[in-house]
């Protein structure tokens, strides 16, 4: 395979339409964006959105292990350390406003996208999975946001989609960092359909046959189409769903009245219970930042009925933020560079991180008319 790391290729249909395919590739990382990563896919979906001939979009990622597993953390951490900085830093800077740009060019992107969301499908590649017309699961798809174990927070959007799952289960995914399968994923709306793995390159075939038109309303529906009959010869087994099975205790658990109470609620509910799905939850809540359960409880308070691109901009300066702060450096450092699971959190507990902790994180940078996702 090219040593690329984001793979283009054109399939033409039986009408002569032409399907666009961008593979991420660079499985050995999981596929985790980097700004190279960023900049050549961004740019190639602007070629495509403007080509007559390009029907449709398909993103998915190279080998069989994720979709994506997030941005590259270790690279930005290496950045920030090369050259220190206050913030904001120019390195934060420049990753995040190119990421959330991507980010959005999904979101608002002219014709039929479908996304590929197999195997792990983490931070970043929840930002981009999130974006499509067509969200893909297959039943070896785990999603999750786990910025909580690294001393960041759910981005890339997760201010806008968490905030409008229900029962407030985008906050328990904020602070938890929960695993879903593909049942869980449908149950939430965080996908569209099911398919079995292995089966994209046979979905490609049959998005072969479509009958497309150059018309963004007429092609969703015929995607839509075909997929559904796809769907039908190719049924995929759905595992049970913890999120059902513990919905309606997780939803009075986040029902507090305040952060520190769901966090002890959360813990319990884990540490009393014989599934290690809620368990591994309830620890990873334990043990992850406090300034991230704490900021991250406020995000969804202050950003839940803002615009997509306002929870963007509002994101970019949280970003750059925690990034001056000691969480997100020793976070990565703990759990993927040194890798030995013990980071130390400042401040350590929850009861010591303050307001005007949590305000700063919110602390803006630039004017309306200077930041740099105004044009959004």
């Amino acid at each position: 395979m090219s040593e690329a790391p984001v793979l283009f290729e054109t399939r033409r249909c039986a009408n002569g339409a032409l399907i666009g395919i961008a593979t991420l590739n660079n499985p050995a990382a999981l596929n985790a964006l980097n700004l190279a990563m960023i900049r050549l896919l961004d740019a190639q979906l602007a070629e495509w959105a403007a080509a007559p001939e390009i029907a449709l979009v398909v993103l998915h990622g190279a080998g069989d292990k994720a979709f994506c597993a997030g941005g590259d953390v270790k690279g930005l951490r290496a950045a920030l350390l090369a050259e220190p900085a206050p913030a904001p830093h120019p390195a934060a800077v420049t990753f995040f406003t190119e990421e959330y740009r991507l980010d959005y060019r999904l979101h608002t992107y002219p014709k039929p996208l479908l996304v590929w969301g197999s195997g792990i499908v983490m931070g970043g590649g929840m930002g981009l999975l999130q974006g499509a017309s067509m969200r893909i699961v297959t039943d070896t798809s785990h999603l999750a946001m786990p910025e909580v174990s690294i001393g960041l927070y759910p981005d890339v959007g997760g201010s806008w989609f968490l905030s409008r799952l229900p029962g407030r289960l985008g906050r328990f995914l904020a602070l938890t960092g929960a695993s879903l399968n593909v049942h869980d994923a449908l149950l939430l709306g965080l996908a569209d359909r099911a398919l079995p793995n292995g089966s994209l390159q046979a979905l490609l075939d049959a998005l072969g046959t479509g009958h497309w038109r150059a018309h963004s309303t007429a092609d969703q529906a015929e995607l839509e189409r075909l997929v559904d009959r796809f769907a039908a010869d190719h049924p995929v087994y759905l595992p049970a769903s913890p999120i059902a099975h513990h919905q309606l205790a997780l939803q009075t658990a986040l029902q507090a009245g305040n952060i520190q109470d769901v966090v002890a609620r959360l813990i319990a509910l884990g540490e009393s219970s014989d599934d290690p799905w809620l368990a591994r939850a309830a620890q990873t809540l334990a043990n992850g930042s406090p300034s991230t359960a704490a900021v991250s409880w406020t995000i969804h308070q202050r950003l839940a009925t803002v615009s997509l691109a306002d929870a963007f901009r509002a994101e970019l300066a949280l970003s750059v933020n925690f990034c001056a702060r000691p969480d997100f450096i020793e976070g990565v450092r703990a759990r993927l560079v040194d890798k030995d699971q013990a980071p130390h959190w400042q401040p350590t507990l929850l009861a010591d991180v303050d307001q005007d902790w949590i305000e700063g994180h919110f602390d803006e940078h630039w004017t309306t008319e200077t930041h740099p996702l105004r044009d959004l």
